[in-house]
């Protein structure tokens, strides 16, 4: 009888697997994996390798390039010295209080009591232009406290801004101001210190959690002085108002070595809101010739455009720091500054970058580096001018929309996939809001231009009876050099109207002359001119 073949060991002999694992396990096979595992080492070693070198040397390169045009890369060199005591307006006991981060910079004045009760329907109707603050609502709001706190939905509002009403709420008004006086005192007696430098923690290794608490109090301190100004005009004292608008600027001012863009933001803010009693004070025919001069000086002496480099600079240098810091702890850090990730997404974005920095080249964050220091580049490029005290809408415009097109649109989860291999997500992260700083620079400088054409304007009618034709007729006399528009470069739109005033415009972001036509704000960065301008008589 046959013998009958053995099916289960055939079967296993022709195996697919049974083979494979005897070849991987024969000197051959063992001898061909190790040259593939050698051959992938140095592919990858090459790679790392070129990656990092081709990322160092550009990135040398350029940082080599930038200080040679004296241009500072390392974050630290920004910030601020330490200054005595004894010269530091910041320094005094007051102004000290304002890095804590709890509570009122004042709790018992007027303003503090009443701010949020002044409805200020007439400046929501028509933003477009300047209007004089409604002493009336406020003396309204002094009579309603006399039964206790406001309540938050009690509005005070009133039409009521003729002379009288104006000259009988301001002694009311300067009453319910009174409890800052000593305070205010003591902020004019340190003014004239000449430098200023807040005990700011300017932590180098998080400076994106470095505090500044004191800057929305700065600002506080700015607006009641505002109000007070105003009142002070009203009641006929411009000695006094004089001495709060100085005060004003010298407040704005203290922060002015701050390399930080919010620093410069809220700087510019408070000036302009210092220029209101300005405009407040010639609409009344308020100021002295004595008066005037100071003030135009004192507006003469601003140029924000100068001013912001500083805070670019040092925006510059905490990209460069903040990528250094990844490369340090981790890619993860910078999900808490990107800006084009949704909350509900931050965890996510964090594990992904984490991920990648754990086996991305180290090469890569030079190129991050570079990449970001180019497109800052790009975005800055042509749009301002210091030397010429210049700003191009129109190249602020293509710059942005160049800026996109290289960092592409999409949704998130494409983009920073998009982002990451091509070495740009710290300027996705950081740069967009850099398109809209040159308006923001923009706008202080025409207040502050008009400011000084203003009060020079006034103190030719002072002599002349009357304001002139044209703004030559303001040199040599009343103003040495005439400024011009940030906008187009040439001489601002003036002219005089019917009921004996002007109208003083700068034809705005649209780059437009609308005949002194204002936008929807003062500063509209959509449509109409920047235009300055009295109440009809």
């Amino acid at each position: 009888m046959t013998d009958q073949p053995d099916t289960k060991a055939s079967m296993w002999e022709r195996s697919n697997i049974v083979r494979t694992f005897r070849w991987l396990t024969s000197w051959r096979g063992i001898r061909r994996i190790l040259i593939i595992l050698a051959w992938t080492v140095t592919v990858i070693g090459l790679f790392y390798g070129e990656e990092n070198w081709r990322g160092r040397h550009a990135w040398n390169e350029y940082r080599a390039a930038s200080e040679a045009r004296g241009m500072s890369l390392d974050y630290s060199t920004y910030v601020p010295k330490d200054v005595p005591d004894d010269q530091n307006f910041a320094a005094t006991p007051f102004l000290k209080t304002f890095l804590q981060r709890e509570g009122s910079i004042l709790t018992n004045d007027l303003y503090y009591r009443a701010c949020y009760n002044i409805s200020e329907t007439n400046t929501v109707k028509d933003r477009g232009r300047r209007h004089l603050m409604d002493l009336a609502a406020w003396r309204m709001a002094v009579a309603a406290l006399q039964s206790g706190p406001l309540k938050r939905d009690q509005q005070f509002e009133t039409d009521n801004n003729n002379l009288a009403a104006r000259a009988a709420a301001a002694p009311v008004i300067l009453e319910g101001m009174k409890p800052d006086a000593a305070v205010f005192a003591e902020l004019r007696d340190a003014s004239s210190r000449k430098y200023s430098r807040f005990p700011i923690f300017y932590d180098l290794e998080n400076p994106w959690m470095i505090l500044l608490p004191h800057l929305s109090k700065v600002k506080q301190a700015v607006q009641r002085l505002n109000l007070e100004a105003c009142a002070e005009l009203a009641a006929g004292q411009s000695d006094q108002a004089l001495a709060d608008v100085k005060l004003m600027l010298a407040l704005a001012d203290s922060v002015k070595s701050e390399p930080f863009l919010i620093s410069f933001l809220v700087r510019v803010a408070c000036v302009q809101i210092a220029i209101h009693p300005v405009w407040e004070g010639l609409a009344g025919h308020q100021w002295t010739e004595a008066q005037l001069q100071e003030l135009q000086a004192r507006f003469s002496s601003y140029d924000f455009l100068s001013d912001l480099q500083l805070s670019l600079k040092a925006e510059r240098a905490a990209g460069v720091l903040l990528v250094d810091l990844a490369k340090k702890m981790g890619l993860s850090i910078i999900a808490d500054q990107a800006e084009f990730v949704q909350d509900t997404s931050r965890d996510e974005f964090k594990i992904l970058l984490y991920l990648i920095g754990r086996v991305m080249p180290s090469g890569w964050y030079d190129q991050e580096k570079l990449n970001y220091n180019r497109l800052f580049d790009g975005l800055m490029q042509g749009g301002m001018d210091p030397a010429t005290k210049r700003v191009s809408p129109h190249k602020v415009a293509i710059n942005a929309e160049e800026f996109d097109g290289q960092v592409h649109r999409a949704s998130w989860r494409g983009l920073e996939l998009n982002a990451i291999l091509h070495h740009r997500v710290i300027a996705r992260s950081l740069l967009p809001s850099l398109s809209r700083i040159s308006v923001k620079a923009a706008m202080p400088t025409v207040a502050a231009d008009q400011a000084v054409l203003a009060c020079a304007l006034e103190r030719y009618r002072l002599a002349n009876g009357q304001f002139p034709e044209t703004l030559e007729a303001l040199t040599p006399q009343f103003i040495a050099h005439a400024p011009n528009d940030v906008i187009t470069g040439q001489p601002y739109k003036y002219r005089r109207t019917d009921d004996g005033r002007f109208i003083l415009y700068s034809v705005g972001w649209n780059e437009k002359d609308d005949g002194g036509v204002p936008g929807k704000t003062l500063f509209d960065q959509m449509q109409g001119d920047w235009v300055w301008s009295y109440p009809a008589k």
